[in-house]
């Protein structure tokens, strides 16, 4: 997505922001033992109900978007890898 980690945690709600934020939370619920809370504070001390919306939101469209279906396999493969 080009960005750096910092802009991950920026308080901006761009969507060219947003969108890999959500992907990266749903990547670290799905990767890690990390809670809600953890996850929230890594990015830039985020609500832990913004990290549940992100998760829930990346996985319904993951099951309707076969490009995020399959950038989420390759990203997750590239972890295990």
């Amino acid at each position: 997505f080009d960005l750096m980690p910092n802009q991950l945690k920026a308080k901006s709600n761009e969507r060219r922001i947003a969108y890999p934020r959500q992907i990266a939370m749903y990547l670290a619920k799905e990767l890690t033992t990390a809670s809600l809370l953890e996850i929230g504070r890594a990015f830039g001390n985020k609500h832990h109900t913004t990290v549940l919306h992100s998760i829930q939101k990346i996985y319904q469209l993951r099951h309707k978007d076969a490009d995020l279906n399959r950038l989420l396999h390759s990203l997750i493969d590239s972890f295990h890898g």
